[in-house]
């Protein structure tokens, strides 16, 4: 792509994206996934970041090209250690080098806050590599002490939905009983360091395995009648936040009531194959749209009212060579082209790409699958190919159709 062309799609996305409401988004996350063959450098992606009003991104390695591409910009990095890196990160040596070339390298310049060890660990069911999840992530965060930088930089995974037994009504949120004994060691982790719970919630997956039972505008927070929570009468009109209470209920049925729970990863694709029902343009632009909108409004979910919400939308740019379903390379809000793959209908900043501009290319090799467990060091690769595995009707499904049974009664 020649640079007026890629001038011409920068104006067209400032242009077409501030029509709707002029409130910057001011603590929106973003996730930045490599999984493609076509994207543009990372110093190009920078405008492209700014221009959401994204201050906020996750990796789901440590790509220096990355890090060395956003220094001096004041945008916050979780930067991702692969699962299959697990097993290694339990010497704390190796782990002590991997946060020296890895974080300690790229600060203060590039603002590295946080370092998620492992992604969706637990619902894979591998024993070996839930063994080694917690003693890894102890082993960073030893090293962040010995280097000085356990205040600034802090230790989590992340974790599917899926990791709930029941989610209905949210205040009856539990987690799976044959995981408690796994996730309880966790939580004391996180209790000690300070760190937050990550949960990778999809809304989308509820509606797609059920269509006809769910509520189309309840998962795209559009206006509806919503449903009470029985137990403690608040109001839910959206899918987002009883997913969210539900995780809060389930670590309040553990004594850990105080940890904050940011969502790791949501979003909706805006392409799908013929059985994925809602994989389009207008649905994920509402969606995506309509969730920046409420996170501007700087209000918390109904069971946490005064938390700020920690969201990062999934994700920065389709990516071509994602496996499973079409829907897997259209999450994204652009095309590798830099335009918008619909309008977010919220208004841009002023950024400008710079004067080098390069497409093309395998985008790094940490980001190419190479797991036969579907999950490569960047831990991310199906996000919708296993819903009947990660999403049980025990879990957020089972929400919906109680919904729907309750509104039908």
């Amino acid at each position: 792509m020649d640079l007026c062309r890629f001038h011409y799609c920068l104006s067209r996305l400032i242009f077409i994206s501030g029509i709707v409401f002029p409130v910057m988004v001011a603590s929106i996350g973003v996730n930045y996934g490599q999984i493609a063959n076509n994207l543009p450098l990372p110093e190009n992606v920078v405008p492209l970041v700014k221009s959401i009003g994204a201050t906020k991104v996750k990796l789901y390695d440590a790509d220096p090209r990355v890090l060395q591409a956003f220094a001096n910009t004041d945008v916050e990095f979780m930067v991702g250690l692969g699962n299959d890196l697990l097993a290694k990160m339990k010497d704390v040596d190796k782990a002590q080098t991997w946060v020296k070339s890895n974080v300690q390298a790229h600060l203060p310049a590039t603002k590295i806050t946080s370092i998620f060890v492992g992604n969706e660990v637990l619902t894979f069911n591998d024993t070996t590599l839930t063994g080694c999840l917690v003693p890894a992530m102890q082993s960073v965060h030893t090293a962040l002490v010995n280097l000085g930088l356990d205040k600034q930089v802090s230790v989590t995974t992340a974790h599917s939905l899926a990791i709930l037994e029941t989610s209905y009504p949210p205040s009856s949120g539990a987690f799976r009983r044959d995981l408690t004994s796994c996730i309880t060691p966790i939580l004391n982790f996180h209790a000690k360091t300070g760190s937050p719970f990550l949960i990778n919630a999809y809304p989308y997956f509820a509606y797609k395995a059920s269509p006809k039972q769910v509520s189309l505008d309840f998962v795209l927070f559009q206006q509806n009648q919503g449903t009470i929570d029985p137990s403690t009468n608040l109001h839910y009109d959206n899918m987002l936040f009883a997913q969210i209470d539900a995780v809060y209920a389930a670590l309040a049925a553990l004594g850990y009531k105080k940890l904050p729970v940011h969502i790791s990863e949501t979003g909706w694709p805006s392409k799908g194959d013929e059985d994925e029902a809602g994989a389009t343009p207008d649905n994920a632009k509402k969606y995506n749209g309509n969730l920046m909108k409420l996170m501007s409004q700087k209000k918390g979910t109904p069971m946490k009212p005064d938390s700020d919400l920690n969201i990062y939308v999934f994700a920065m740019f389709n990516e071509n060579m994602k496996p499973g379903p079409t829907s897997e390379r259209n999450y994204g809000l652009f095309k590798p082209d830099g335009t918008p793959v619909y309008s977010l209908g919220i208004a841009l900043s002023n950024s400008t790409f710079s004067n080098t501009t390069s497409f093309g290319g395998s985008s790094g090799s940490s980001d190419t699958p190479t797991s036969s467990q579907g999950s490569s060091s960047t831990g991310y690769l199906t996000i919708s190919s296993a819903t009947t595995k990660r999403y049980p009707l025990v879990g957020p499904v089972s929400f919906f159709f109680m919904f729907m049974i309750k509104l039908l009664l």
